[in-house]
This record gives structure tokens, C-alpha cells and sequence, in this order.
């Protein structure tokens, strides 16, 4: 008998960040944890990608810089249970489709749906721009924000949080601001 959800080898458990083609890291190592986090939440859920609810579920978990923006959201216990009933309940009619909201071409990367590849290179964009060093979490959970169709808003939305507002905190606790100008609490 063989088990439901396929082995993974460590290399594609947490295989090293990705390097652009001029050879510089894109992902932090923390944000590297956070996307293998991910992908074993798809393989357990049955989900052929990894989807930016997954993506969500997986920086909440072990991203404290992302944990901390929601930290004081009076909605983050409801949040929590949403992410967590997702295999069982309320992710049941995502089973077996593919993340698209039609307004980001589709990106085939292997493994990820098309808003959450998107919401990867969206991210490595930020930290390109910032030029502090790689993608971190908080990067990434500004991207997967970007989207008001993403399934990752979607689950916010439900939990009665505001994404803009997220966004917004984001944007405060960021230095520089999200693309590297002055922070939005100094202006």
C-alpha cells in the first residue's frame, strides 16, 4: 500500500533559497523555511499547489515578524481556526483548483499557484528595491495581500480582518517603507 502523500527528499523539503541569475539569494533563510512549511501543508491537504492561504498559514506559524503584525488583531484566534479547519471545512471547495484570479498572467512554477508564484517574485521585487538583503516573511505577506482575489484575503475577509489594514502595519513596521522610501508613520 502506498502512502497518500508522497515522500519528499530534504532538498525539496528545505532545499537552499533561490539564487537569481546574478547569483545573489532571493529568499531568507527564515522565508525559505516558511515556503517548505507551505508545501508540506499542500501535500497534507491534498492540494496539487501551494496556494497563498497556504503561504499565509505557514508565515503565521514561523514567521515571528509576520505574527507580529496581526498580534493585536482582536480577529487572530478566528484567523487561526479558519487556517487550521482548511483541510477539513472551509478549504474543501478549493480542493482540486488552482489559485488564479485572472488578474496576473499565469506563472508556471512548479509547485505553486499562479497568485502565489506571483506573490513570491512580488516579494523578491520588494527586497530587490529595499536592497537590505533578501525576501523576508514580511515580504511576503505584503504580496500575498497585493491580490484581492487571492485566497489568503479571502480567509482574512471571512476572519473579519481588513487586508488594507495589514498592509497599512506592514508599511509602518518596515524600515524604509515597502519599496524603500521614507516610513509611512514619518511623513
Amino acid at each position: 500500500m502506498h502512502p497518500r502523500i508522497p515522500r519528499q527528499s530534504a532538498r525539496e523539503q528545505s532545499g537552499p533559497p533561490p539564487v537569481s541569475p546574478d547569483g545573489a539569494v532571493r529568499l531568507s533563510a527564515e522565508l525559505t523555511a516558511v515556503v517548505s512549511g507551505a508545501r508540506r501543508r499542500a501535500l497534507r491537504d491534498g492540494d496539487r499547489q501551494i496556494d497563498t492561504a497556504h503561504l499565509l498559514h505557514s508565515l503565521l506559524d514561523a514567521d515571528a515578524e509576520a505574527y507580529a503584525v496581526f498580534d493585536a488583531e482582536p480577529q487572530l484566534s478566528r484567523l487561526l481556526g479558519y487556517l487550521v479547519q482548511r483541510s477539513i471545512g472551509y478549504g474543501l471547495r478549493w480542493q482540486n483548483t488552482i489559485e488564479d484570479s485572472g488578474a496576473v498572467p499565469v506563472v508556471t512554477t512548479e509547485g505553486l499557484s499562479p497568485l502565489a508564484a506571483g506573490a513570491m517574485e512580488h516579494a523578491c521585487a520588494r527586497a530587490e528595491h529595499r536592497a537590505d538583503g533578501p525576501a523576508r516573511g514580511i515580504d511576503l505577506l505584503a504580496a500575498i495581500l497585493v491580490d484581492p482575489e487571492s485566497r489568503a484575503v479571502e480567509v482574512l475577509t471571512r476572519a473579519g480582518i481588513d487586508a488594507h489594514a495589514v498592509s497599512a502595519r506592514i508599511d509602518d513596521r518596515l524600515p524604509g517603507g515597502l519599496w524603500g522610501g521614507p516610513p509611512r508613520s514619518s511623513r
